[in-house]
């Protein structure tokens, strides 16, 4: 009865061990996936930090470019202001009563940095539009009346090639800014993806990280159920013996008292047949 409950409790065991390893090998097998998979999106976010490095590196160039040029424009900028002062200088000499033409050209600088830089309605914008127009007529004006003197009409022209470098400048300023912004833009996207990319790779080493730890438990358990079942083997085994050792102990026990009974009928004179001489042999009493 012994002997049936362990055989059954090592049956148990054995379907237990089955499972474990089962579920371990599964676990070790999806963590491999994981780990792969992570390595392969880690490579990923390193090709695109390379990228976002190059792009990055371009645009910085590109503002930099941008902000030399822009230095350049604000020199040649305070060049036309002082070209203006020793115009109106001159033009005190010549016309006593009119405004300052560097007034002028600063108001309606002024005025276009608004227009192009602030909300407004369009009756406001129409208003401001006119008056930009009315203050480059009265400049355009004012310069031909004061060209006609030769000092004058030289500081003009030097002014006008100023603002030709000026208006080249501002040309490449834009064409840099432009070409910035899209390194920019591009470089945003792979940041985004990058973040992605990462997250990703995080998740997928989680993932590794927790099956392999549930992979590690079946393994013990599986290692614990493998022991329990050699153990019981030896118990098995064990008792088996046992068993076997007493089954002969008592039929020894049976052919002695047997063997002893035909001793005494022997020594009493009876008969006895060949079968009984065997047993008395095997006693041991002849």
């Amino acid at each position: 009865m012994m002997i049936e409950k362990l055989e059954e409790r090592k049956e148990q065991l054995e379907r237990e061990l089955q499972e474990f390893t089962k579920k371990r090998d599964e676990l070790n097998q999806f963590a491999k996936d994981c780990a792969k998979k992570r390595d392969e999106l880690n490579k990923e976010v390193k090709e695109l930090v390379e990228k976002v490095k190059e792009f990055r590196a371009k645009r910085d160039e590109l503002n930099a470019k941008v902000r030399e040029l822009k230095t350049k424009k604000n020199e040649l900028y305070k060049e036309i202001d002082q070209l203006y002062k020793e115009l109106d200088k001159l033009r005190k000499s010549i016309d006593k009563n009119g405004r300052p033409l560097g007034e002028i050209e600063k108001e309606i600088r002024k005025l276009e940095f608004k227009q192009q830089t602030t909300v407004m309605t369009i009756e406001k914008e129409r208003a401001l539009v006119d008056r930009i127009s009315k203050l480059k007529k009265e400049l355009e004006e004012r310069k031909a009346q004061l060209e006609k003197h030769e000092e004058f009409r030289k500081l003009i022209v030097k002014i006008r090639e100023l603002k030709d470098q000026v208006r080249v400048l501002s040309s490449e300023i834009k064409a840099y800014g432009d070409e910035a912004d899209r390194y920019h833009e591009d470089m945003t996207k792979f940041v985004n993806e990058l973040d992605e990319k990462r997250k990703l790779a995080d998740e997928m080493h989680l993932k590794f990280s927790e099956s392999k730890k549930e992979a590690d438990k079946c393994h013990e358990e599986a290692v614990k159920r493998r022991k329990d079942i050699r153990d019981l083997e030896k118990v098995i085994k064990t008792l088996k013996s046992k068993q076997f050792k007493t089954k002969e102990q008592i039929e020894r026990e049976e052919l002695i008292k047997k063997a002893k009974e035909i001793y005494e009928m022997f020594k009493k004179g009876e008969k006895i047949d060949t079968e009984d001489l065997l047993i008395l042999q095997r006693a041991g009493l002849i």
